[in-house]
């Protein structure tokens, strides 16, 4: 099972996140400070059959990565979802 988790920025200093599983909500929740902290807690809930996570920031995905590289290197996805979606963004805008 390979659960996609969608982290949104819900306003100035709030983010949220969904997962899901082919297309079906699986759980969600909000009020978080970054999005590490939502990446961390979406781990945290998930099922003992999950080998991977698709993660997008902003609608945009990031990637695919085992579950056990999430959990020892949730910075480091965290700022790669973040730093993905502002270059979309900016490809985007033509900048």
């Amino acid at each position: 099972m390979i659960p996609r988790i969608d982290i949104d920025q819900t306003d100035n200093e709030t983010f949220d996140y969904r997962v899901s599983y082919e297309s079906e909500p699986l759980f969600d929740d909000g009020g978080f400070s970054s999005v590490m902290h939502c990446l961390v807690a979406a781990i945290e809930g998930l099922s003992p059959d999950v080998v991977a996570v698709e993660v997008a920031y902003g609608g945009f995905v990031s990637g695919t990565y085992p579950l056990a590289v999430v959990a020892m290197n949730h910075e480091q996805v965290a700022a790669h979802a973040v730093n993905t979606a502002a270059a979309i963004r900016e490809a985007m805008n033509g900048d």
